[in-house]
């Protein structure tokens, strides 16, 4: 590596479930009252009531990573039990309507809803969002630029939200489509540097597009409040294991980004109309079909789009001692299929989205 090792840290956001009739549940305030923070690992609001939102401290290795998505995740679980309801690590929850939601009590929160009217209504989906820790903003830009060629492979590791207003969509990431509203949340173009970057949030924010630069919902953005580049394109990974394999994956993929930077290597120069066609197919069929490759300008089996997506970021990974780990998860995907498509065979097997959702419930918990 051309510089020290990167830092990790994880927000998970989580559907809160009534664990009788596996419907989303408006008592998110409930839950948070039993949960306590775990040293630096916290519990958080989110703005609809049938959500809750988690996140790592500050992690130096994957193990790290996993020891504290396993507390942060026993304890929300402890305590959903405790108010008597259940959390569910899916894109979008199977059964349950955007209707029936309740909006979290706040100013900001009421702000958006002001601006953004039905689009804030229908967002009833939850991500995983990766901070890579950056203390050189310019030198964050230059990696954000690197890496969106590779994040829809990582959406298709991820997939998993199927299921929307208690059917089948067809999609594997039906999150995708449901986040693509508003109007910051794509792929973002290149940045010539930080002045640029900060130019075009400035300006989004003065023309009411957001109500502010925590609405800049770019796939991959520098944080607004730590020194993090930040991955926002994967649904919430189910298990434990996805959600360390999204973590390792982009930790990776900015280091080599990093790596190459320093280096002066060139960027690929990619059209937009082919990033979003790669992430539309990720969300599509997540690892079942053949996914978009932008730097080759072709379609590949996802295997291969993953193969590949590995060995982009195999100095990173080997430096880190995480390859191993990381090629073991990610074939036992590749194999056993996303989470996507294991809420399909669970309801292929019973014919009832009650049993999707406590297939959900049961690989939400820490084992």
């Amino acid at each position: 590596m051309n510089g020290p090792p990167l830092t990790i840290g994880v927000e998970e956001e989580f559907h809160v479930v009534d664990p009788d009739t596996r419907t989303l549940s408006n008592d998110g305030d409930k839950v948070l009252l039993e949960v306590e923070d775990i040293g630096d690992n916290r519990f958080e609001a989110e703005i609809k009531q049938s959500m809750v939102e988690t996140a790592t401290a500050v992690c130096s290795t994957l193990d790290e990573v996993r020891s504290n998505l396993t507390l942060l995740r026993g304890e929300l679980v402890a305590g959903a039990a405790r108010a008597g309801r259940a959390v569910a690590a899916s894109g979008t929850a199977p059964l349950g309507h955007w209707r029936d939601g309740v909006l979290t009590p706040d100013e900001r929160y009421a702000r958006i809803v002001d601006l953004h009217q039905q689009v804030v209504w229908e967002q009833v989906v939850c991500g995983c969002h990766v901070h890579i820790g950056f203390e050189d903003r310019a030198l964050a830009v230059e990696v954000l630029n690197r890496v969106r060629p590779w994040l829809s492979t990582l959406l298709a590791l991820s997939a998993s939200s199927p299921y929307w207003l208690n059917h089948d969509t067809g999609y594997a990431s039906y999150r995708t489509t449901v986040w693509w509203r508003w109007p910051t949340a794509h792929i973002p173009a290149m940045f010539s540097s930080t002045a640029e970057y900060d130019e075009v949030v400035q300006t989004l924010v003065d023309t009411g597009t957001v109500v502010d630069d925590g609405q800049i919902y770019w796939d991959v953005r520098l944080s607004r409040k730590q020194r993090t580049l930040e991955f926002r394109v994967a649904d919430t990974c189910t298990t434990v294991d996805e959600a360390v394999l999204h973590a390792a994956l982009c930790r990776a993929l900015a280091t080599v980004a990093r790596d190459d930077a320093l280096a002066g290597r060139p960027v690929p120069s990619i059209r937009p109309e082919l990033l979003r066609a790669a992430k539309w197919r990720a969300a599509r069929f997540g690892v079942t079909e053949m996914l978009i490759d932008p730097l080759q300008r072709e379609t590949v089996p996802a295997a291969e789009a993953v193969a590949r997506l590995l060995d982009h970021c195999r100095p990173a990974l080997e430096a880190y001692g995480d390859d191993e780990q990381v090629r073991d998860t990610a074939q036992g995907v590749l194999e056993g299929g996303t989470s996507s498509d294991r809420q399909r065979h669970a309801l292929a097997k019973s014919g009832r989205l009650e049993d999707v959702v406590d297939l959900l419930l049961a690989q939400t918990r820490p084992t």
